[in-house]
């Protein structure tokens, strides 16, 4: 794997929109901390700039982030805000410029399929981490967002979630992929899609009816990708939404259900969320991930 080199004080953080739109007025928080932090801030010309659902035309939004990608003053890309639209540009991105000179790319959700992408075609780490709305209403003072920060600046992440009597005890070692479930069923058969063989897997959502979860979870199952994985990190699945006629389970028991002829530990409710509790992993890093009767460990290896 390659690192991408850690950030220092007046490095420039480029921001950019190459998914979903959002208001100017909802990033303007993230700007000014970024900022504090120590670090220059380049506005992309998509962040504010609406069409219809998305920020910009396919190929306004393309152009923002190839500059970005090519940009040798730009030392790493935050994407203010998911949604969807990633997958209709990614086939027409060079990382040609940026495999040569690596930068940090930070972001969640729809993000999940640059994570994906970049992993699988060049071994680069990129960092699944808060964006700009979690900075509002002084979000950036809670812990989630602060790690963002920490590992800018090269700290290792280190953390700790309580246990759940989902869990299945364990230990194991290997390299972290993943990132919104939807996103990560949604790239199974493109050649995006995470190999996991041995991987850490780390899966969250958000607003998805419970029948689409179980859904998922077997195109994923049925795709080998839960077959011979190192352990399982389930987050936040949040808002999640029932039919008419109930499905008859909780998210819960559809997640354990999926995984329960495994053999490796699981982990539930690990803080990476589409809500406040979402920590800042780094996708195709190694980790250790200690799940125990009392609490769950998951530690950045050096």
């Amino acid at each position: 794997m390659i690192i991408p080199p850690y950030l220092k004080k007046g490095d420039t953080i480029g921001l950019v929109c190459p998914s979903g739109y959002m208001p100017a007025a909802n990033f303007q928080t993230c700007v000014d901390v970024l900022q504090q932090w120590g670090f220059q801030v380049k506005l992309g010309k998509t962040p504010g700039k609406q069409f219809h659902y998305f920020s910009g035309t396919d190929e306004e939004r393309l152009a923002d982030l190839q500059e970005m990608l090519d940009d040798p003053e730009v030392n790493a890309i935050l994407c203010a805000r998911g949604g969807y639209g990633l997958s209709r540009i990614i086939d027409d991105l060079s990382f040609k410029k940026f495999a040569k000179r690596p930068k940090w790319l930070i972001g969640f959700s729809d993000i999940t399929v640059l994570h994906a992408h970049i992993f699988q075609h060049y071994k680069i780490a990129t960092m699944h981490a808060p964006m700009a709305a979690a900075f509002n209403e002084e979000g950036y003072r809670n812990p989630y967002v602060e790690s963002l920060r920490d590992a800018l600046y090269g700290k290792p992440g280190d953390y700790s979630a309580h246990s759940n009597p989902a869990n299945r005890q364990g230990n194991c070692t290997g390299r972290l992929v993943g990132g919104n479930l939807a996103l990560v069923a949604h790239l199974v058969g493109s050649d995006s899609s995470f190999a996991t063989r041995n991987k850490i897997l780390f899966l969250e959502d958000v607003g998805e009816y419970l029948y689409n979860v179980d859904r998922m979870m077997i195109q994923l199952k049925r795709a080998g990708m839960l077959d011979q994985l190192a352990g399982i990190i389930f987050g936040g699945f949040t808002e999640m939404k029932d039919t008419a006629m109930p499905f008859g389970s909780t998210v819960y028991d559809i997640l354990q259900h999926q995984v329960k002829a495994y053999d490796y530990p699981v982990c539930f409710d690990f803080p990476v969320s589409h809500d406040k509790e979402n920590y800042c992993l780094k996708v195709g890093v190694k980790y250790t991930l200690d799940v125990g009767m009392d609490t769950v460990r998951l530690i950045e290896k050096a």
